[in-house]
């Protein structure tokens, strides 16, 4: 009788090349960067969407030299404290229902405070131990939180709850030329006659704008090696790739001069090339979007897209890269090929290349 071969076996002696390998050390180099330019602010690390598609919890402790942790959602938080981190941990949209309230209260969490109907679930509640709020204030991004003309009220009722507050805006073109002055202006005007905890930069503010650093900074995208600004690079802001997503040439062959490739025929060979198939497709949150022209290194060498991005593969041209063999290896984004120029290849950001890693896909430590 023939043996069975489990899945997990299966997985073990015929694993598919592509991983997402992070580098613990970059993201601790990358924190210093944070706190070499906001010195005297705290750090509260930026660390929703799966530790934006790094791994939260491996983010989290490779991050544990800052002051404290912003993540979505309860889930997360509290997967933190269970896990020993004892920083502040704060909800980035707050809480999303009352019923929350006695989970906040027992892992000792943060919240932003963000609408009066939230306020009025405070208020409503035993109160057993001071409230953590971070009352979020509307100065142009107009996606959550109160109204200039509302502060007065908004902060009376936290202050009759005894709540510790900081309070906090979000920019919207810190990372563009319009720049945060506007939005600056008008939350010193509402908030100069409060001595309470101030939180306003994301990564692009943290670069580029050290008069608004506040007491507390959020640094985000910047953590993981990627630029907040098109205008800068990455290495020029002395920051250091984390994620590096690689594979491997699973297939090539040579066509003639007219020969459609992939999906849809949208590439042709303009002459005889060589091309490579690789073991990576919008499956595993390559972006299916990226044109023929956007870079890959194959064997540390530039090369290129060509064709439509499949489910489970992608193909390259080797017509330059003639030493290229089967298994040669591919780096679709990472050490060597900033996610950055990834993005912009394919019209998007380096942001949502990141967070789009699927969870078919291994992430593995670098050694």
């Amino acid at each position: 009788m023939a043996a069975t071969t489990t899945a997990a076996e299966a997985t073990r002696s015929m694993p598919r090349p592509l991983r997402a390998t992070v580098d613990i050390s970059a993201l601790r180099h990358n924190l210093g960067v944070a706190k070499n330019h906001a010195p005297h602010a705290r750090i509260m690390a930026v660390i929703k969407a799966n530790g934006y598609g790094h791994g939260m919890l491996r983010t989290a402790k490779a991050l544990v030299g800052a002051d404290g942790f912003a993540v979505l959602n309860l889930a997360e938080a509290i997967t933190l404290r269970e896990a020993g981190f004892t920083q502040e941990i704060l909800l980035l949209e707050g809480f999303f229902s009352a019923d929350e309230l006695p989970l906040l209260a027992r892992h000792c969490l943060s919240s932003v405070i963000h609408a009066q109907w939230q306020i009025d679930a405070l208020l409503k509640m035993p109160i057993s131990a001071p409230v953590s709020a971070w009352l979020k204030i509307n100065t142009g991004m107009n996606r959550l939180g109160f109204q200039p003309n509302e502060l007065p009220a908004a902060l009376q009722s936290l202050h009759q709850i005894g709540a510790q507050v900081t309070l906090m805006t979000h920019f919207a073109c810190a990372d563009e030329r319009d720049g945060i002055a506007e939005q600056m202006a008008l939350f010193n005007s509402i908030t100069s006659s409060q001595q309470l905890p101030r939180s306003l930069s994301n990564s692009a503010a943290v670069l580029n704008y050290p008069e608004a650093h506040g007491d507390w900074v959020r640094p985000g995208i910047m953590l993981y090696g990627a630029s907040p600004m098109s205008q800068q690079s990455a290495s020029e802001l002395g920051l250091k790739p984390v994620m590096t997503l690689s594979s491997e040439l699973i297939a090539m062959r040579d066509i003639p001069t007219g020969a459609a490739v992939g999906y849809g025929a949208s590439f042709r060979a303009p002459e005889a090339m060589r091309i490579g198939t690789v073991a990576c497709g919008y499956a595993d949150g390559y972006p299916r979007h990226a044109p023929s022209g956007t870079p890959v290194l194959v064997d540390g060498q530039q090369s290129r897209i060509i064709g439509r991005v499949s489910m489970d593969m992608l193909t390259v041209d080797l017509s330059q890269i003639p030493a290229a063999r089967i298994g040669s290896p591919v780096t679709l984004w990472g050490a060597g090929l900033p996610v950055d120029e990834v993005a912009s290849a394919a019209g998007t950001i380096s942001y949502e290349l990141l967070c789009a890693i699927a969870a078919r896909v291994p992430i593995v430590e670098a050694a």
